[in-house]
C-alpha cells in the first residue's frame, strides 16, 4: 500500500492525472477482496492490482475513460454463473469498484499522499477514508491520532462508525463514506536472534510487520544480522520490561537459544495481553514449561492461548520453512484483527 501511494504521488508530481481504482465491496468468491487498490495512469499503465483477469482489464478501460471525463464513479461487476465464463474468471462473486479521478493540480491530494507515507513510519492506527457521495467531486483523506487530513471530520457518531477494524461504508451528514484500516499499530517482538529469527525478520518486514529483535548476546542482536528490523535490543531476558513494553496490539515470538530462557521470557510476556504469543519448540518441551508456568501462578487458559509449537502446521523443518509457517500464522491473526477473514 505504501509503495502504491508513492506511485500515486509520483504520477501527480509529473503533471499527470490518474484514477485510483478501489474495491469497496465484495461478496462470494472473488480474486481480491474489499480494500484492493490499483493506480491507472493516463497512458494505461498501472501499479497495484485488484485481482487481475478480465475485471481488472475492464477496470483499466473504465479508468482511462474516467480520466478523460474527469469524474469519479462506482461500478458493479456481477459475477454470477452465467457471467463468469464471459469475464474469463474461474471464481464467481460480486464486486463494487470505485473509480476515483485524481487531478494532478489538486495540492490537497498530494498532501494526503504524503501523510499516508508518514503513517507507515508511525506505530499507530490510521484509516484511509474516501468520500464516495457523487460523481462530480472526489474526496480522500486519512485519519490518525493527530486527526483528519484531507477530508472534513464527521460528527462523533459517524467517526465511530468509520474507524472500525474492517472496511465499511456509512452515510453521515448527507455524505457517503468508505473507510478501511490503513496501518495497524503493533510490533512483532522476536526474542532470540538465532537462525530462525534471521529468516523470519526479512519475511515479516516484507509483509508490513514492524519487527524488534531482543537477545542477550551482542553478536546476535545487531543491525548487521537484522537490517530490516525496526530495532534491535541487547538486554537481559530476566527483565525484558526494562527495555520495552508489550501492548494488546503487539505480537510476540519466543525462540531463544534454550528452554530456560524461553520460559523466563514467556513468564513475563504472559503478564501482558499481546494479541499473539508464539513459542518455538516440541510439544514435550512446551508441556514441561507449562507445568513451571502454572506453578508460577499463571492460569492454564492463559498458557493455552499461546501458539505452541509456533507457526502453522506445514511440517516445516528448516529455519526458512519455519519462518514461512510463522509468517502465515501472523498473517491469519492480523487478518482476524482487521476483519478481513471471509
Amino acid at each position: 500500500m505504501r509503495q502504491l501511494f508513492r506511485e500515486v504521488l509520483s504520477t501527480l508530481l509529473k503533471g499527470e492525472d490518474a484514477v485510483l481504482v478501489t474495491i469497496i465491496a465484495s461478496s462470494g468468491s472473488t480474486p481480491r477482496g474489499t480494500g484492493s487498490h490499483m493506480l491507472v495512469r493516463q497512458d494505461g499503465t498501472t501499479a497495484g492490482t485488484i485481482g487481475g483477469g478480465a475485471v481488472e482489464f475492464k477496470s483499466v478501460e473504465r479508468a482511462e475513460k474516467a480520466i478523460k471525463d474527469k469524474c469519479s464513479y462506482t461500478h458493479g461487476f456481477v459475477l454470477g454463473k452465467e457471467q463468469v465464463a464471459d469475464l474469463g474468471m474461474i471464481c464467481g462473486g460480486d464486486v463494487v469498484v470505485y473509480f476515483q479521478y485524481l487531478d494532478h493540480e489538486d495540492l490537497n491530494f498530494q498532501m494526503v499522499c504524503r501523510e499516508i507515507d508518514k503513517a507507515f513510519d508511525r506505530d499507530e492506527d490510521s484509516w484511509l477514508i474516501m468520500d464516495i457521495t457523487d460523481e462530480t467531486a472526489w474526496g480522500m483523506g486519512i485519519y490518525n491520532e493527530t486527526g483528519f487530513w484531507g477530508i472534513g471530520e464527521p460528527d462523533e457518531a459517524g467517526k465511530a462508525e468509520l474507524l472500525k477494524n474492517k472496511s465499511v461504508q456509512i452515510s453521515c451528514g448527507g455524505r457517503r463514506y468508505y473507510s478501511e484500516p490503513l496501518v495497524s499499530a503493533g510490533c512483532v517482538y522476536i526474542f532470540g536472534g538465532g537462525h530462525v529469527a534471521q529468516e523470519i525478520v526479512p519475511v515479516l518486514a516484507h509483509l508490513g510487520f514492524k519487527c524488534v529483535v531482543f537477545d542477550d548476546r551482542e553478536e546476535f542482536a545487531n543491525r548487521t544480522l537484522f537490517p530490516a528490523a525496526e530495532n534491535v535490543i541487547t538486554g537481559d531476558y530476566q527483565s525484558i520490561f526494562n527495555y520495552l513494553e508489550i501492548r494488546e496490539c503487539d505480537y510476540v515470538c519466543i525462540m531463544t537459544r534454550g528452554h530456560q530462557s524461553d520460559y523466563v521470557v514467556q513468564r513475563q510476556v504472559l503478564t501482558r495481553n499481546a494479541c499473539y504469543v508464539g513459542v518455538i519448540g516440541s510439544r514435550k518441551k512446551l508441556a514441561s514449561i507449562k507445568e513451571k508456568l502454572m506453578a508460577d501462578g499463571i492460569s492454564g487458559d492463559k498458557i493455552d492461548s499461546c501458539h505452541s509449537p509456533i507457526g502453522l502446521e506445514i511440517y516445516a523443518e528448516t529455519p526458512a520453512e519455519i519462518a514461512i509457517s510463522v509468517a502465515g500464522e501472523l498473517i491469519s491473526v492480523r487478518a482476524g484483527r482487521e476483519g478481513r477473514r471471509r
